[in-house]
Formats: structure tokens, C-alpha cells, sequence
């Protein structure tokens, strides 16, 4: 794409003038896959306008790792909604240099969207851009942040770091690793009293092939709150 017609794409986001010409114009600015377009989808993390983050978002995860650099730069402090959508991006990108961030978000961030985006986000790490060494240094601190956010006070983030459990388990090759985490599950199943976590621990269990006795304990106080 030509200089003058990212410039372009550009205006017409600065210059929009209703909630749906704003999101008209991001979906294109999104769609053009240029470089130029990242600091303006960024500043569009922070409007009023959810349709146009989704865009945002989606922009900045295909352009990729390009991305990432200049979303840790400009990650708002203050505006929780952009660093939300921020989050999501980061997420979605998976490059462990956001590892620091995701870590920090999903155990200290005061927004329960942020700290969502973030723990689900470390189950999605781009590990083999990585040397081993520091894959596996950085699996570990993952793995363990994500441990603590199993303790989370809302359900939906507690969710969230079963995912992301879940999914550092398959792209992790150190079996120890891997059995720390259905170990973790298995504990979680026996004292988790929320149903919608219960039930994506015995999913994520079921991947792992593991029938344990506490998927039992979970049906049974299942049945039994359905009764009450």
C-alpha cells in the first residue's frame, strides 16, 4: 500500500464524526496491514466504541509481532477499557515479550477484563521463539503466575487460567511441568465451588486423559446443588 493511502485511512479515522463512520474507518485502517496503521489502532483501544477495538484488535494481532513493541509502549495506565483491549491484543499475539506484562496484569490488575485477557493469554505464548533455556525459564513463571490466579476472586479469571493451564500443557515438553498442572486441577476440582470453572477443570482434565476420582466429587455436588 502507497504512503498517501495509509495517510489516508489514517484521516479518516482522526476525522470521524459518528460512532459508525469511526468504526467504518478502523475496519479499513485495520484491513490494510500496514505498519503505520499500528499507533492510530492503538489510540483507538481507548475510545468509546467497542465495535472499533474489536477491529483494533484484530488489526494489530495480524500484523503480528510488529505490533507488540509499540503496545507495550503505550499500554494506558489510566483508560482500563484501552488497556483491556490492549491486553487482548498482547494476548492474541503471543510473543513472550509480553510474558512480564501478562504476568502482572492477570495477578495485579484491578480490572477483571484485564486480568481475564492476560491469564488466558499465557496459555498462548509463542514459546519456539525462544531458546530452550529460556522457554523453558519462562513456561515455569507462566505456569506459576497462572497457579495463583487459580485463587482469582471471580469466577470468569479463575476460568481463564484453566485455559491457559490448559494450553501451556500441550506446548510444554517437560512432563514434570505437565503433571504439576493436573496435579494443580485435580486439587482444584476438590475444593472450586463455582460450576462453570468445575466444568472446564474436568474438560481440560478429559484432554489431559485423565479420569480422576475427583471428577466424581464434582458430579455429585453437582447433582446435589441442582437439587436444592
Amino acid at each position: 500500500m502507497e504512503d498517501q493511502d495509509i495517510h489516508g485511512l489514517i484521516e479518516a479515522v482522526q476525522k470521524a464524526d459518528s460512532a459508525v463512520g469511526l468504526l467504518t474507518a478502523v475496519r479499513s485502517l485495520s484491513s490494510s496491514g500496514h505498519e503505520k496503521a499500528i499507533p492510530t489502532l492503538i489510540e483507538a483501544l481507548g475510545y468509546n466504541n467497542p465495535g472499533a477495538a474489536v477491529a483494533a484488535v484484530e488489526g494489530l494481532i495480524n500484523l503480528g509481532d510488529v505490533s507488540v513493541p509499540y503496545l507495550l509502549e503505550q499500554i494506558d495506565g489510566y483508560n482500563y477499557g484501552a488497556r483491556a483491549w490492549a491486553t487482548r491484543a498482547l494476548a492474541g499475539i503471543g510473543h513472550p515479550s509480553a510474558l512480564d506484562h501478562l504476568q502482572e496484569a492477570a495477578l495485579k490488575d484491578f480490572s477483571m477484563s484485564v486480568r481475564r485477557s492476560a491469564a488466558k493469554g499465557l496459555g498462548y505464548i509463542g514459546w519456539f521463539k525462544l531458546s530452550s533455556s529460556e522457554a523453558s525459564e519462562g513456561q515455569k513463571q507462566a505456569i506459576e503466575t497462572l497457579f495463583k490466579v487459580l485463587d482469582d476472586p471471580e469466577w470468569v479469571v479463575r476460568y481463564a487460567a484453566v485455559v491457559g493451564l490448559q494450553n501451556l500443557a500441550v506446548s510444554v515438553d517437560d512432563e514434570i511441568l505437565v503433571n504439576s498442572i493436573v496435579e494443580k486441577l485435580e486439587k482444584k476440582l476438590k475444593i472450586e465451588q463455582e460450576l462453570g470453572v468445575c466444568a472446564r477443570v474436568q474438560l481440560a482434565l478429559r484432554e489431559f486423559g485423565v479420569r480422576s476420582s475427583e471428577f466424581r466429587v464434582w458430579r455429585s455436588r453437582f447433582y446435589y446443588k441442582k437439587i436444592r
